[in-house]
């Protein structure tokens, strides 16, 4: 996931995300092949802090954004629970030009939305427009869409602006869901922000062809989704979903302990200890989410920061420490922004802690001490602490003349600050939108106007910007693989993304919840949970 302030959405809360044990189900199959069975009459309680910005499929961007858009807005494409095979959703098959610059999807003639009507193609050119036009934070995965033509009502033709190796793994998106346009135009919704309107009715009613539509939203309080017993596929098996807000790890596991919630989705490493038993299950897996330290050359005291101080900084930390300081060891480092086990990552040198070679880059520079405005958003994320995090982080720069001044403050407050003069040292956390690379290169790449070259206020690279098209254009997954090497370590030489720690997510649940798993798209996808 990300933060994006640039039309003043901010992902309010940002604690919530994943923390702990986020991805528990993937974003599963077509409409039709539906859930593993176990259809109950008992609601589905689900403890986590929730991090929502929005319910617009189109200004929707936060982590448990992600479980409701998988519940209510359907993807045309979704993502077997190999975390690697694109599998039929709304669209019952799709093809593309071997230029990959054109792709055409069939719409599975039986999908319907909540309210009975066919899903056609304009809907789908609908809500790809209106998510193009109203440039919020997912708006990046449709950046490329030049046009969509829809020659009849089951077909949809996407031409590109450039040839895109990812468009099909961007199109699994959650956020790429399907609105039902006839309703979303009726209450306010255009492809324009200076004349939608639609936000206030999202809020509190759904237009989707999902197993579920919303039923009600308390803001601080909780979520809650009720099925749609007009699903045009395979029925879900729980009458309701309610993900209660429950901020810290201590609590979520004491409401799964009694008995009160079904699952708890931001279990820490200290939480997760001594919970197994016959009434709640526990497994820790790893994970492509991760905490990271960003730094700003350009924002307003961060005139020093040099790529030769970048490079210190990043030489100067203690990963090992990081690790075993966050997440009592459960987790792993991690060498780049794209992170472990995705495309690019394989033969990446681990990061190591070198004080020698950082202090003589900081002699080079002529910086005997510096002292750097370190604000950061205060939260709790995959079981990180950000407070502790930023502790050790400072204890470790110390020690090559570098000092911190930390200030721990509200996500809204950061996302002013960051908006307006930059942080020139924070820290933030990530998980995947998709299962390509390029999220990374696009989010934390200095491409002109990403998220972090917009914030760190530095220059554009020309040459990650055009690896990126390279990577776009190749066809072979394993030279495509190759070049996100390339922009790996060309993103590590850039020294403005810093991981400081890849954890381990705890994955718990009462004994009778089945089908949880660890998905690298979509997170708790609620279709492939039963209760027996």
């Amino acid at each position: 996931m990300r933060l994006n302030t640039r039309n003043g959405i901010t992902r309010q809360v940002m604690a919530a995300g994943l923390a702990g044990v986020l991805l528990l189900g993937a974003c599963s199959s077509s409409g039709s092949s539906g859930s593993s069975g176990g259809s109950t009459d008992k609601a589905l309680l689900i403890a986590r802090s929730m991090d929502i910005n929005s319910l617009d499929p189109s200004r929707s961007y936060c982590d448990t954004c992600q479980i409701f858009m998988t519940s209510v807005y359907e993807t045309l494409i979704g993502l077997d629970k190999d975390n690697t095979t694109l599998v039929p959703r709304l669209a019952s098959k799709w093809e593309s030009n071997p230029a990959q610059t054109e792709f055409t999807f069939t719409l599975d003639p039986k999908a319907k939305f909540a309210d009975g009507s066919a899903v056609t193609s304009a809907d789908v050119k609908f809500s790809w427009e209106r998510l193009h036009g109203l440039q919020a934070s997912s708006s990046y995965l449709v950046s490329t869409i030049k046009s969509i033509d829809t020659p009849d009502a089951q077909t949809v033709k996407v031409t590109l602006s450039q040839a895109n190796s990812a468009f099909l793994a961007q199109v699994n998106a959650s956020y790429l869901g399907i609105m039902n346009s006839k309703v979303a135009i009726a209450n306010g919704a255009t492809i324009d922000p200076a004349t939608d309107k639609a936000e206030p009715w999202f809020l509190a009613n759904s237009a989707g062809s999902g197993q579920f539509t919303l039923a009600s939203y308390q803001s601080g309080a909780e979520l809650r989704l009720k099925r749609n017993d007009s699903y045009w596929g395979k029925k879900a098996n729980f009458p309701e979903v309610v993900m209660k807000q429950t901020a810290d790890a201590v609590t979520q596991r004491q409401q799964l302990e009694a008995g009160s919630v079904d699952i708890a989705m931001q279990i820490s490493n200290d939480a997760a200890k001594g919970m197994n038993g016959k009434d709640v299950v526990v497994s820790q897996v790893p994970s492509y989410n991760f905490v990271y330290l960003a730094i700003s050359p350009g924002a307003k005291g961060g005139e020093k920061l040099t790529p030769k101080v970048r490079e210190a900084i990043r030489l100067g930390l203690d990963y090992k420490g990081l690790i075993d300081a966050t997440v009592g060891g459960a987790g792993q480092a991690q060498a780049s922004p794209i992170p472990n086990g995705f495309a690019g990552t394989a033969g990446l040198a681990a990061p190591a802690q070198d004080l020698a070679k950082a202090k003589s880059l900081l002699a080079e520079e002529g910086v005997t001490s510096l002292t750097l405005d370190a604000t950061f958003p205060s939260l709790n994320v995959y079981g990180v602490d950000f407070t502790t995090a930023m502790q050790k982080v400072q204890t470790d720069l110390k020690a090559i003349g570098i000092t911190l001044e930390l200030n721990p403050v509200e996500i809204s407050v950061w996302a002013d600050k960051i908006g307006k003069d930059g942080i020139p040292v924070t820290m933030l956390y990530f998980a995947p939108d998709h299962t390509d690379s390029s999220q990374y290169v696009q989010y934390f790449g200095l491409l002109e106007a990403s998220q972090w070259q917009t914030w760190a206020r530095t220059d554009v690279s020309q040459s990650e910007t055009d690896t990126l098209s390279k990577a776009f254009a190749e066809q072979d997954a394993t030279k495509r693989a190759e070049i996100y090497n390339q922009l790996a370590k060309a993103m590590i030489s850039d020294s403005v993304i810093i991981p400081v720690v890849n954890p381990n997510l705890f994955l718990a649940a009462r004994s009778d919840i089945k089908g949880l798993y660890y998905s690298a798209c979509c997170n708790l996808n609620i279709s492939d949970l039963s209760r027996g």
